[in-house]
């Protein structure tokens, strides 16, 4: 409007000339907060709409401050189109700048809107027509074009030089914003705490310290770092250049939490800050002390273990005087027959067992003793300050009847009993090792002498406990040495007097022991595992003997638990039958019923592989074992051997007797043959005789002896019956009347 000049005098009225400002500023800022704020449907568009029309409105005003010498005319068509084209364009902008996009749509934007402008004033000034009139004048308070056109450029600058100076204010608090959230977000992305201070004011922190202290995020900010530390001498070591680890208790809204703090410098906002990080430590605390608790403790009874145990013990033995009137009581308790009770019900029930006895004999302890558990069934006592030895055996036989007082009220039905061994400091030992060494010799005398009972340590069990190692030793190379042979007892047919068959027995002669007995050696090498090792050797000789043999005899060869339950027993007979080439039906294996109760399932597998091979199975010594009727009707024996205890004077004992003829009867009944051990007699072979007992052994018959004692008796002329004449005792050979 400026750049018109008509060449008359003109000027423009400063009451319009302000209200066209007026109008403009007031139309474009409610267009845009209608197109902005309103829900409408098109709410940009008609936003953009009245924009537009401000545009009109504005320069309309700002024509009708127009003055000058002459008349104005408008031309219709030419407004209506300025005026359409104004609001179009001015809709089109506002509706492209408000749609998504980037630069692109800004740039769009910003032409439609310059169209919107510059279409609507020049197409507005084009439909004006001045007419020149001498007679109308310009009023004296019209402003000249010249004074507006410097005002108004004067004005533009000053907008433009505000707007790039709010620009640039804006771009930077926007940069700041970002900064801020970017770091808000990175301390955020910490899963532990994470505090930035400027000096000790925390700027900012994370979600997951606000959540450690329990004070909510805007309130953590303007506050002293050395508000939530618990010690205030911690805070120049964090705000120090050490970059040290530092645990410490932080304060919250609660209880104090330990925590790890960790401080570095960094920068922020052009500024340095310190940032600390701050890890809970209550997890690993709480970690730190149940493992430091299963280190010395058993998890099952939570009883103190065995390190614990020996650290006390050590502390106890230290701290009493050998010299003053009080001693430390060692009561080691190991139960009776857990093992096959916890094979026979599970370990469940095992379990359970342990977690009774050691709450039963908690019960029973003061203060300053200690009962801990040292592994399996194993539990130990140590009682300081014993006056007498009398008092460890009050305690020990307090536990005796808490125990048996405990199955009694029992709904289970299981019985809990122990055998305790006892050793006091100082008089059984000075030292720990001493101490339990002599406590483990008195608890395996009290087992020795029928379980359910305490022993205390005897010089003379020290002896035994010596004797016992030597003899393991020497068994371990009693192998190698050639010190074991072999010796055979016939076993025969009662009726006929005809040699079914023998026994292979293990004899054992040692340079420095002498002849150790079965009695003495077998135990030994069953708990030491050397029966492996034998058994096996024993096995293959009494198959190569038998092999060798002219008559088909049988030959029986007994076999240890330990043996029957390792996971090769039957491949190893079946070894030993085709190295030898002897026949398996020729072949017997003694079986005790203790062997069976420890996994009868396992047991039963294990027979019937060996039945499936052709071998023979006998139940060695019955009657002496556990269930002795259902084991004879579950597992796959071919005989039964009755037990040399019930034989011995059976033609005077009425109960052995009876027992025995219980024996047959069960036999015939089954269509078991029973073969009867320990025939020493001519009254006990009678007495057999008459009751159709089917095979014997036993001194009477045949004492063992090497098999060449009984070469005459293997050869294939063999004996067809006869009489049967008793051996000499001590005497090798044998008499037999055809």
């Amino acid at each position: 409007m400026l750049a018109f000049s008509p060449n008359l005098p003109n000027g423009y009225n400063a009451t319009l000339t302000a209200a066209s400002l007026l109008i403009a500023i007031a139309m474009t800022g409610l267009g845009a907060l209608h197109a902005v704020t309103s829900e409408r449907p098109n709410a940009d568009l008609a936003g953009g709409a009245i924009i537009g029309a401000g545009i009109v409105f504005m320069h309309f005003t700002g024509m009708a401050a127009f003055e000058i010498e002459g008349h104005i005319a408008w031309n219709p068509a030419f407004v209506v189109v300025a005026i359409a084209l104004g609001i179009v364009f001015g809709a089109a902008a506002a509706s492209v700048a408000l749609s998504k996009g980037g630069m692109a749509n800004r740039i769009a934007a910003t032409v439609l809107l310059a169209l919107a402008i510059c279409s609507h004033h020049f197409i507005a000034m084009g439909a004006v027509s001045i007419t020149p009139d001498a007679s109308i004048t310009v009023s004296a308070g019209a402003i000249p074009s010249q004074l507006l056109a410097v005002a108004v450029a004067v004005g533009t600058i000053v907008i433009l030089v505000a707007s790039l100076l709010g620009i640039g204010i804006d771009m930077r608090g926007r940069r700041h914003a970002r900064e801020i959230e970017r770091m808000r977000k990175l301390v955020n992305a910490a899963v532990e705490g994470l505090v930035i201070c400027d000096g000790e004011t925390i700027v900012t922190a994370n979600d997951s310290f606000a959540a450690l202290v329990g004070i909510a995020h805007r309130s953590l900010v303007g506050k002293s770092i050395e508000t939530f530390l618990a010690d205030p001498n911690l805070l120049s070591r964090l705000m120090g250049d050490q970059h040290e680890s530092i645990e410490a208790n932080l304060v919250t809204s609660h209880a104090p939490v330990p925590v790890e703090l960790i401080a570095r410098t960094i920068d922020f906002g052009e500024k340095r800050h310190r940032a600390i990080a701050v890890r809970d430590l209550r997890s690993r605390k709480e970690a730190e002390a149940h493992i430091s608790y299963l280190a010395h403790h058993d998890a099952l009874t939570a009883l103190p273990n065995r390190r614990s145990f020996n650290a006390r013990l050590d502390q106890q033995i230290a701290a009493t005087d050998i010299n003053c009137e009080n001693f430390v009581a060692l009561l080691c308790l190991d139960l009776d027959r857990f093992k096959e009770t916890n094979d026979l019900f599970g370990h469940a029930a095992g379990d359970e067992i342990l977690q009774r006895v050691a709450k039963t004999i908690s019960q029973l302890l003061g203060q300053t003793d200690m009962l801990a558990r040292l592994g399996g069934d194993e539990f130990a006592i140590i009682v300081p300050g014993v006056v007498t030895p009398t008092a460890a055996s009050r305690l020990a036989d307090s536990i005796l009847d808490a125990l048996q007082a405990e199955s009694e009220n029992t709904q289970t039905g299981l019985m809990i009993s122990t055998s305790i061994g006892i050793a006091i400091f100082p008089l059984d030992g000075n030292d720990r090792e001493t101490l339990l060494n002599h406590a483990d010799q008195a608890l395996y005398r009290a087992k020795a002498e029928g379980r359910n009972t305490y022993r205390f340590f005897e010089a003379n069990m020290g002896l035994e406990a010596k004797e016992r190692r030597l003899i393991e030793q020497e068994l371990r190379l009693a192998l190698a040495r050639t010190e074991i042979r072999m010796v055979y007892q016939p076993q025969m047919q009662i009726d006929t007097g005809i040699i079914t068959g023998f026994e292979a027995l293990m004899r054992w002669q040692n340079p420095r022991l002498g002849d150790v007995p079965p009695t003495t050696f077998i135990p030994i090498a069953e708990e030491s595992g050397v029966i492996l090792q034998l058994g096996e050797w024993a096995l293959f000789v009494a198959c190569q003997e038998a092999a060798s043999w002219e008559r088909p005899l049988t030959v029986a060869v007994n076999v240890s638990a330990v043996q029957l339950y390792s996971h090769d027993f039957p491949q190893r007979v079946h070894n030993a039958l085709l190295q030898t080439g002897l026949q398996p039906h020729r072949l017997e294996l003694e079986i005790t019923e203790t062997s069976l109760i420890k996994d009868t399932n396992r047991a039963l597998v294990t027979l019937r592989q060996l039945k499936s091979l052709g071998v023979r199975i006998a139940m060695d010594d019955f009657g002496t074992g556990y269930s002795s009727l259902s084991n004879v009707r579950a597992f796959p024996f071919d005989m039964i051997k009755i037990d040399r205890s019930f034989i011995k004077s059976v033609d005077k004992n009425e109960q052995a007797a009876a027992i025995v003829k219980a024996v047959l009867g069960l036999g015939r009944g089954l269509g078991l043959p029973v073969l009867a051990e320990g025939i020493e007699t001519p009254d006990e072979l009678k007495f057999l005789a008459a009751e159709l007992c089917t095979a014997g052994q036993g001194f009477y018959l045949g004492e063992p002896a090497p098999m060449e004692s009984f070469r005459h008796l293997i050869r294939d002329r063999g004996q067809i019956g006869g009489e049967v004449v008793p051996f000499k005792r001590g005497s090798a050979g044998h008499r037999l009347r055809s």
